[in-house]
């Protein structure tokens, strides 16, 4: 049987497989309205009906071969989507491909969800492109050099701007049409103080490692059993971003500075290692899983409220965080304006472009060319088009809510 049949049957199989569970959840439905109706029988659950497939029980090593066959084959979207059809057919084809796949810093691609909380590649960036909606407030960022003729690019973010009388959120999702926190598609949010001159990133997920414990203040407190198991538990600030203040509009362009406290400034030093997670949180449980209580009540869990701050804390023997700050342009006086070499992935000259290096002291024992290597690219190509490119040790999550703090109104700064 040729790779391509192969293919083609997944996804029939993986159509065939969701028809059959959409059928279930409407039997399950028709059930609830009265006892005096009559329904089928329900159908097997989506798990049960794969494993009984045929494709469940092929040899390991045949196995093995095909899905290799399809991750080395399909390395672009859309058609990357079937090394995801692969993880879903069973359990066993689910964790041969999860062996398989590797991380974007190890082969430069984005496959699974969780690849947008792994730091990119360390050699070439990860080159994507956000748009802006103006009516509905929203951001949508995608893979891909450019938008393409056939909306056909794929979605990795997406974000929706919120004001409120004292800050701005950006509340930012795996998909462009449900914003809501309770939403097992939420991953995390930007938040901005009132004069937009600095940004709190945070995540719905606690960080890897034990660089931060919490995000500190309480506002609410209820018990995990009265809310939605897919409700995240609470938000960790992982990083700052601040912008200079430019009142008399004397110091040129904007100034920027990011503290990473998710990302020990060792990464950066020959042979560090950046934090990567290996698996989204499915349930508030997950979340909670070092919060056990001695005594068998159910764990408390904190909330933030806008009214609010919360600031990470810092275990006693925490590493120092990762600081960035913004690649300095040079004055072009034939032109008249100030300019940064984009290698050609922007055209517009615009107040929100900008080019992110690290900020390190001698102390830190970092390479000159390390120092010199742009972390994160964001500018303008078109109207409410704008490039953005990344790289190790930033992920796509981070690199995304950094470049959504340049959309934000900064009166004080520019």
């Amino acid at each position: 049987m040729s790779l391509k049949s192969i293919v083609r049957e997944l996804k029939e199989l993986k159509d065939g497989i969701g028809n059959m569970s959409k059928r279930g959840d409407q039997s399950k439905l028709r059930r609830s309205w009265t006892r005096s109706h009559v329904a089928p029988d329900e159908a097997p659950l989506e798990s049960q009906l794969s494993e009984q497939s045929p494709w469940a029980n092929l040899p390991p090593e045949l196995l093995l071969d095909i899905i290799q066959r399809v991750e080395e084959s399909e390395t672009a979207w859309p058609a990357r989507a079937v090394v995801v059809f692969c993880a879903a057919v069973c359990r066993s084809w689910r964790e041969i491909t999860k062996e398989i796949v590797k991380t974007p810093e190890q082969c430069g691609r984005l496959t699974f969800p969780i690849s947008l909380k792994q730091p990119g590649p360390r050699e070439s960036p990860i080159q994507c492109y956000i748009r802006r909606d103006r009516t509905s407030s929203t951001y949508l960022l995608f893979y891909g050099l450019v938008p393409s003729e056939g909306e056909s690019d794929k979605l990795l973010l997406a974000a929706r701007k919120v004001r409120r009388a004292t800050c701005t959120d950006f509340v930012i999702s795996l998909v462009a049409d449900d914003f809501s926190r309770a939403s097992n598609t939420y991953v995390g949010k930007l938040r901005s103080n009132f004069l937009g001159t600095k940004f709190t990133v945070y995540d719905s997920q606690p960080p890897c490692d034990s660089m931060i414990q919490s995000t500190a203040r309480l506002s609410r407190r209820f018990h995990s059993k009265q809310v939605s198991p897919r409700l995240p538990a609470c938000n960790y600030s992982i990083g700052t971003v601040t912008y200079e203040l430019n009142v008399l509009r004397t110091r040129g362009p904007r100034r920027m500075h990011c503290i990473l406290h998710s990302i020990p400034v060792s990464a950066i030093q020959e042979g560090g290692t950046a934090p990567t997670p290996s698996a989204l949180p499915q349930s508030l449980d997950e979340q909670l899983s070092p919060l056990h209580s001695s005594k068998g009540k159910e764990p408390i869990v904190d909330t933030i409220s806008p009214s609010i701050r919360a600031t990470p804390v810092f275990s006693p023997g925490s590493r120092e965080p990762l600081a960035l700050k913004n690649k300095a342009p040079r004055w072009h006086e034939q032109l008249q304006c100030w300019c940064l070499n984009f290698k050609g992935r922007v055209t517009v000259a615009s107040v929100k472009n900008f080019q992110l290096v690290a900020a390190v002291e001698p102390s830190h024992n970092v390479s000159p060319e390390e120092q010199e290597k742009v972390i994160l690219q964001f500018g303008k190509i078109g109207k409410d088009i704008f490039t953005m490119d990344y790289r190790y040790p930033l992920s796509a999550f981070q690199a995304f809510a950094i470049s959504l703090s340049c959309f934000d109104t900064k009166p004080a700064c520019e």
